[in-house]
Formats: C-alpha cells, structure tokens, sequence
C-alpha cells in the first residue's frame, strides 16, 4: 500500500505514538502503521486489548522493582537458588535483562528506574533509593554491584549512590572496564558484561 503527499490522521496519529518507542524513528514507525492496515479487523482488536491491559496486569515487583505480574514476585525474586546476599543495581529492566542474557550472574537485582543528570540538576528522587537503602542496610546483603552505563550520567549516579551507602554494612562494586564508554548497557554484549561483572571492583 502507498500514499502520495500526508497520511490520513489517523495514520499520522498512529506513526506519531510508534515513533515514542525506544529505535523506532519516523520512517520505521510509519512502515509499522501501515503494516498494521493490513491485518485482520480481530487481530488487530487483540493487540489493542493486550496493550491496554498492561496498567492492570503489570507492576513493580515489591522486592525489587522490576516487571513482574500485578500484586507478585518477579521471577527472580522468587528463585531460591539465587543469591539475595549480592545485589545489582540497574538502571532498568531493559540493563536487567542484559545482565541475565550474560548468564554469569547468580545474584538479584533491583531496578532505580531511571538515573540522575548532572545537567538537569536532579537529585535522585524519583528513584528506587527508598528500598536500596533498606536492602543494603537489611544485614543479609554483603555486597552491591552498581552496574550503571558507563556515560556521564551513569557515572553520576554511580557516584551519588556510593555515597548514600557508605554507611551501609555492605561493599560497593562496580563493574570492570570493559563495557564501552559513553554506551548504554543494556546494548552491550554478554561476554563483554560477564567479564565486567567477574572484573568487579571496589567503587570508592
């Protein structure tokens, strides 16, 4: 299908909502929308109902705030053989995911949900400090890796949060060299994250 001079709006309004997502950019989100036009009436009722339904039936897990299903555990947090003495901090679900594409880490995690900018001024609230706090001051974690991006805001917030935790009764880490610098990690590859996570050092 093709169209010469503006999509109608409602293509238009559809292009416009794909293109929020994370890669997606206007020619991509405008391919997409009309990929859309050629599936069946029902179909496309159903991934409208499936998209609607993710406020009700997703959530923060309560442990550590990843996505888990409403009112449960995610489903690392509800593994016994993980380790809940080593936490790792990410700075979403997307550097989550990652990190366990690795398979080198046994450990749990929690999520901050976003990072701080020097730029903008912020300060940190907004993010999962409450229950860092309370995790890394618990008495049964050992050990926190900040496994934060390695560009400037990832390392602000690295630096922030070794702060806050130096009087918790845990030892700060961070991942070794080796993940590219100015990147974003949830793109970085799995041997390169499992060798920065088994090269862990102190974060001063």
């Amino acid at each position: 299908m093709s169209y010469s001079g503006e999509y109608p709006e409602a293509i238009g309004a559809l292009s416009g909502a794909l293109k929020r997502l994370p890669g997606i950019g206007r020619r991509g989100a405008e391919r997409l929308a009309l990929a859309l036009l050629e599936w069946e009436p029902e179909n496309l009722t159903a991934l409208g109902n499936l998209i609607a339904s993710l406020p009700e039936k997703i959530d923060r897990c309560p442990e550590c705030g990843a996505w888990a299903d409403a009112g449960e555990l995610c489903g690392i947090c509800r593994r016994p053989d993980r380790d809940a003495g080593v936490i790792c901090v990410v700075e979403s679900a997307a550097q989550l995911l990652a990190i366990e594409a690795s398979g080198n880490f046994r450990g749990r995690y929690l999520v901050l949900g976003g990072r701080i900018s020097p730029l903008d001024a912020e300060d940190g609230s907004g993010l999962n400090l409450n229950r860092l706090l309370e995790v890394a001051g618990s008495g049964r974690v050992r050990e926190v890796i900040l496994a934060l991006s390695p560009d400037v805001e990832g390392r602000a917030t690295a630096i922030y949060l070794a702060n806050l935790l130096k009087s918790a009764p845990v030892r700060v880490t961070q991942p070794a060299l080796g993940l590219p610098a100015g990147s974003n990690l949830s793109y970085a590859d799995g041997a390169t994250i499992a060798a920065a996570l088994n090269g862990r050092t102190a974060l001063e």
